[in-house]
């Protein structure tokens, strides 16, 4: 393996009846690259008519989501009194700081005939001195999204600054996020100076330098590197990374902190209900797991 990939990361995948979500962080190889501390891909599905996703409410601390989908639609609550749809090429950033509930669900009027589900779920570690900001939500149309087109290339730039263009999403650290699309043939220099970035393969082939890439594989650059990224016959990727955070993150269920006495406070006051549930669905929740099914501790 050439020197330009420092590791690849393969999915640990959760078949959740209707879809699949494949998670490549965080991983035993690698908790984070840049502030990105999970990352799930959401199908590619569509569900049967009558069914949906139904993600009731559940918690977060000390961290940001940030939704991103290429087909489908997501319906989003938050104990903040927001509600709002999510489609393709949009943005949903929440930022839990000290607490927030949220819940996701397919429209109402897409389960009729079984809605689609395609789409990349990442949390971001928040720098220390931000884990306990007051919680709040942005939504990004996609049509405020810069882009880079030509020769082949499509580049939506999701969070951060680089390839000449700036997103106007909220970055709590330096971050860089970017859904890339290349046409058969077409090229690009992956020339972002972040310490940490990884390249995730979600269809198609494509190399960097001349290593190939595997699908729904998380592959780290080496830092100093700006690789050529190249298809054959057409791709769609994703860019992730930024500045290394400062310090490990533990990683219990929807829980992310920098203390581990952060989450068992986290973990006693859901179980307690301390938590305000989204006004407008809190009927039901998800009640704190025995075992989760993400652990991460340093």
């Amino acid at each position: 393996m050439d020197s330009v990939i420092s590791m690849t990361i393969a999915p640990v995948t959760h078949d959740l009846g209707g879809f699949k979500v494949h998670r490549t962080l965080p991983s035993k190889q690698r908790t984070m690259v840049g502030p990105f501390i999970f990352f799930d891909q959401m199908g590619p599905a569509r569900l049967r008519p009558g069914d949906g996703i139904d993600v009731r409410p559940h918690p977060h601390i000390n961290l940001a989501t940030v939704t991103y989908l290429f087909a489908g639609a997501i319906d989003h609550r938050d104990s903040l009194g927001t509600f709002q749809r999510i489609e393709p090429g949009a943005v949903n950033l929440m930022t839990a700081g000290r607490g927030i509930a949220h819940s996701e669900r397919s429209p109402a009027e897409e389960r009729a005939a079984g809605p689609e589900l395609d789409g990349i779920q990442t949390w971001l570690a928040l720098p220390q001195a931000k884990e306990e900001l007051e919680p709040g939500f942005e939504h990004t149309p996609a049509a405020a999204l810069p882009l880079v087109e030509g020769d082949g290339v499509r580049l939506q730039l999701i969070m951060g600054e680089g390839f000449g263009i700036q997103s106007p999403v909220t970055q709590h650290s330096p971050t860089i996020y970017a859904a890339i699309t290349l046409s058969p043939g077409a090229a690009l220099m992956i020339d972002h100076p972040a310490d940490e970035r990884a390249l995730y393969l979600i269809e198609g082939d494509a190399t960097v330098d001349g290593n190939q890439l595997l699908p729904m594989h998380l592959t780290l650059l080496a830092p100093g590197h700006l690789p050529l990224l190249t298809s054959h016959a057409g791709a769609r990727l994703m860019l992730c990374g930024g500045a290394p955070m400062e310090g490990e993150r533990h990683v219990w269920w929807n829980f992310v902190s920098s203390r581990r006495d952060r989450i068992n406070e986290a973990k006693r006051a859901w179980r307690a209900g301390e938590f305000i549930l989204p006004p407008d669905d809190h009927d039901e929740f998800i009640p704190l797991p025995e075992v989760p099914l993400t652990v991460s501790y340093p």
